[in-house]
């Protein structure tokens, strides 16, 4: 879809727990200013009462009727059907269930598509950002190699998962696919994987390593800094707190893509900091994993390669690629044997693969109800 060439408009919304912003998007840009107002999170009526004005002005500055509405929410939600189920940082939906989406489409009179941010990352990187950009990196080397499955992780106050595969989001019956979040976290296997990977793990790695009191810690920003020398503090323990943070992210990651097999993409305010971690992440991933008589094989099937070093990128895009004969002719075709993966940072801001994300998702909706 040239979805850039689309004169639809989507309006979204981004939604923290502070604050609500609206906005319209028409060919993948932002077409007004966006309009902010406090998210009323401890009040229904009032929450409520705030989407409907925050859209109701953007509204005001368009010159056209909205196709659509379309944004991410905070889980856990059903979000097919646009309900939404109980929020921690917007306690007012800690009823049992909002009909969000309904509630929206009878106040404005036009469809509404509500999703995870975690999804609409991973499906905006699918659309305008790595993914296209690694196609077109083999297609120019002349490798018969394609990638059409992504799975995209979120690293920041939380982990999240999305999975995008042959063009579509794909989110599970339950609207609960690609909830990474909640693997085992293997330096600490009685607890879950994000406990080991978002934010709180850098800092209290780092204050756990130099014996202070983790509310004190820095934060990652500057332990990254501390780890390459640019600011006074504990160099190794910065340099760990990262290395432990990618050894939780790379088992889990394992596991992850043996099953959905797809290059892998990283956003989230975390995802700065990943020169500091991708070696550890990548020792995981092609690290042995042992059967019960201590013999060891391959972690995953694959071979993982970081995209953002020349020399693993150079091996990526090459592969092993001879040619072959078809059996009874003189026929040749190129082979790929090496069974391999990407892994990057995103290309787009977190935020605008969001955004894409979120306009391309409503479009196809609406071309597949036409």
């Amino acid at each position: 879809m040239k979805y850039q060439n689309d004169k639809r408009i989507v309006m979204t919304l981004d939604a923290g727990g502070t604050n609500f912003v609206f906005s319209a998007i028409r060919g993948g840009e932002e077409i007004v200013e966006p309009v902010t107002l406090p998210s009323n999170g401890n009040n229904l009526e009032k929450c409520l009462d705030t989407m409907v004005n925050g859209f109701s002005q953007v509204v005001a500055k368009l010159s056209d009727k909205p196709s659509a509405i379309s944004f991410a929410f905070p889980g856990p939600a059903d979000y097919p059907n646009g309900i939404i189920g109980d929020l921690n940082n917007l306690p007012c939906f800690k009823v049992g269930g909002v009909a969000l989406g309904p509630f929206l489409e009878e106040k404005f009179g036009v469809p509404t598509f509500i999703n995870n941010d975690g999804d609409l990352f991973v499906y905006g990187e699918a659309i305008g950002g790595l993914l296209p950009k690694v196609n077109k990196m083999l297609e120019e080397a002349g490798s018969p190699k394609r990638f059409n499955k992504l799975f995209g992780i979120t690293l920041g106050t939380g982990f999240g998962g999305g999975i995008v595969a042959d063009g579509k989001l794909y989110v599970g019956d339950n609207s609960a696919a690609g909830e990474i979040w909640i693997t085992r976290n293997k330096r600490h296997p009685k607890c879950f994987a994000e406990e080991g990977v978002a934010i709180r793990a850098v800092k209290g790695t780092y204050a756990r390593i130099t014996g202070t009191d983790p509310a004190k810690a820095p934060e990652p920003k500057d332990i990254s800094m501390i780890a390459q020398g640019k600011l006074s503090g504990d160099v190794q323990a910065a340099k760990a707190a990262f290395a432990e943070m990618g050894e939780v992210i790379g088992d889990a990651l394992a596991n992850a893509i043996t099953l959905l097999d797809g290059l892998i993409v990283i956003g989230g305010g975390l995802s700065k900091a990943y020169p500091m971690f991708i070696d550890s992440v990548l020792a995981e991933m092609n690290g042995t994993i042992e059967n019960y008589k201590g013999d060891k094989l391959p972690r995953i099937v694959q071979k993982c390669y970081d995209l953002e070093n020349e020399t693993d990128r150079q091996k990526f895009i090459a592969g092993s690629v001879k040619e072959i004969t078809v059996p009874g002719t003189s026929r040749k075709v190129k082979y790929d044997s090496e069974k391999r993966l990407g892994i990057a940072p995103a290309v787009l801001d977190t935020s605008k693969a969001v955004s894409i994300g979120a306009f391309v998702f409503a479009l196809d909706q609406l071309d597949s109800r036409a």
